[in-house]
């Protein structure tokens, strides 16, 4: 018999699309392709897409194993702050609901192309002149349209 919330047509634990939200994060912020990271930790890139939706559970070692690889403690795959900015965590360590999963900017599709997008400029001049302009855009107030 199966622990609730085991059952295989149940939806993703949220602590496992948590997990794997931060490990496609790094991944993108590291430039590394899905195949890349699996043939670094002997999968293939399904599993790693696996892993990175949630839909399979990273066990111990595997996220040892990937906090190695991708130069990260295992606790980061745990943190849901801001890579950038770390704001205080309401809420303590109650676990997060799955509504907060999905507003996390890191489900969203465009983030993540947009990492893709930045990660892919190979002069780092221009990458920090772009990251200087979208903060810039960021601190502008909304206009009228």
């Amino acid at each position: 018999m199966r622990p609730q919330g085991h059952r295989k047509s149940d939806k993703p634990n949220p602590i496992d699309v948590q997990v794997g939200s931060r490990l496609r994060l790094r991944r993108s912020m590291l430039g590394l392709s899905q195949s890349k990271l699996g043939e670094e930790i002997g999968l293939s890139f399904q599993q790693v897409q696996k892993y990175e939706r949630g839909a399979t559970r990273i066990s111990a070692s595997g996220l040892y194993k990937l906090g190695r690889v991708l130069d990260v403690p295992v606790l980061f795959f745990f943190d849901d702050a801001d890579p950038v900015r770390a704001p205080a965590i309401p809420g303590g360590f109650s676990e997060p609901s799955a509504e907060a999963f999905e507003a996390d900017p890191l489900h969203n599709r465009e983030t993540i192309e947009l990492v893709d997008a930045y990660y892919a400029i190979e002069d780092a001049h221009v990458r920090r002149r772009l990251l200087k302009l979208a903060r810039a855009f960021a601190r502008e107030p909304d206009r009228p349209k």
